[in-house]
């Protein structure tokens, strides 16, 4: 068996991407791609106009609340009681259409269940009949039977008198 000191070895070694300083980095050597580079150049264009025009609805929000927030206290006797009433009419009209969903679905359920009820009921009528046959069966041997055991002692009374 040969000694394990004496053979020779190989070691592989694999460069490490480093920074100055021997730091290891995690973002890459080269620079990015043209998909990378086009999706900025669009991307802050866009990005800042559609932040514009939030701070600006926002602006414009804020602005609108203060000029009508007097008139909403000022006309608040009417128009609380006038929000209240449109309110329950919409909360009724949802209303409505959710029992009338119900009431659809629950009809087709209903009509579904008797369509299969109406599948099932030959069977179920055949196999009453087959259950009744035997029944029958079973209760004329059991007469019969019946009828022989009052016969027998019938005849015993009659033998022992």
């Amino acid at each position: 068996m040969a000694d394990v000191r004496t053979q020779p070895h190989q070691l592989q070694v694999h460069p490490q991407r480093q920074h100055e300083g021997g730091v290891k980095t995690l973002l890459p050597q080269r620079g990015p791609s043209a998909t990378q580079v086009l999706a900025v150049v669009t991307g802050i264009p866009v990005g800042g106009t559609l932040m514009i025009l939030a701070g600006l609805t926002l602006a414009g929000s804020v602005i609108g609340l203060m000029v009508a927030f007097p008139l909403f206290v000022i006309f608040s006797p009417i128009i609380v009681p006038a929000a209240i009433a449109v309110g329950l009419a919409v909360m009724g009209f949802l209303a409505s259409g959710a029992i009338g969903l119900t009431g659809l679905s629950s009809m087709s359920w209903v009509l579904n269940y008797l369509s299969r009820a109406k599948e099932a009921v030959p069977e179920q009528i055949d196999y009453a009949k087959r259950r009744m046959a035997g029944v029958a069966g079973y209760v004329g041997s059991k007469t019969k039977d019946v009828g022989q055991s009052i016969e027998t002692k019938a005849h015993e009374v009659q033998i022992s008198t």
